[in-house]
């Protein structure tokens, strides 16, 4: 969750993507690190932008929980990572397609107010943020690879003031039926999940 002001719908990364991932932040950007859990942003970056910091809470709430109670958790593949254009941040890309975008979507037609946003709908896991890069940062960051899958199986709205710290208001469960096959994957163990890669 990048600096900002606004009402962020999260999903927060747990397992063994996580903990790669957060390994990854603690070793390059220990400030982003500290701030946030890695994450997936499906509400106030790309898509759509933030709720309103007006906005109550509880018609948040009512209009997020149908959606999380007919959406199925999942299991997706992180890119590689990508270096956003004339910035200093790297993030592991999402497919935007798919079960993630019919949930933005789905959000995005809740019937809240949302802020602007410049750009389409591009989810990801970023990895730095703050710190400047390096040549040499830069060539070890992108030869990362993730491989374990992201899961996403609960949502998180956060308010964001800057520079106050962010506030946790609610975090909802995705129960939506899942087919059989896919249950037992759905939860991985917490080995490493990270390879480098000269590509």
């Amino acid at each position: 969750m990048a600096a900002s002001f606004g009402i962020f719908v999260l999903a927060e990364l747990p397992g063994e993507a996580g903990a790669t991932v957060r390994d990854i932040q603690q070793r390059y950007d220990p400030k982003l690190a500290r701030l946030t859990p890695p994450h997936v942003t499906l509400v106030g970056s790309s898509g759509v932008g933030a709720i309103p910091t007006d906005t109550p809470v509880d018609r948040i709430r009512a209009a997020l929980e149908p959606i999380a109670a007919s959406t199925a958790p999942m299991s997706l593949p992180l890119g590689k990572p990508h270096r956003f254009m004339q910035t200093d941040i790297i993030s592991l890309p999402l497919d935007p397609n798919g079960p993630l975008r019919l949930l933005h979507e789905r959000l995005a037609r809740s019937g809240l107010p949302f802020k602007r946003s410049r750009f389409l709908f591009s989810p990801h896991c970023t990895l730095t943020f703050y710190p400047m890069l390096t040549p040499q940062t830069e060539r070890e960051l992108l030869a990362v690879r993730v491989t374990a899958p992201a899961i996403i199986d609960t949502l998180q709205v956060y308010l964001t003031r800057d520079p106050q710290p962010s506030k946790l208001l609610f975090t909802l469960p995705l129960t939506g039926a899942m087919p059989a096959q896919t249950v037992s994957s759905v939860r991985p163990g917490a080995a490493s999940g990270m390879s480098r890669s000269s590509a």
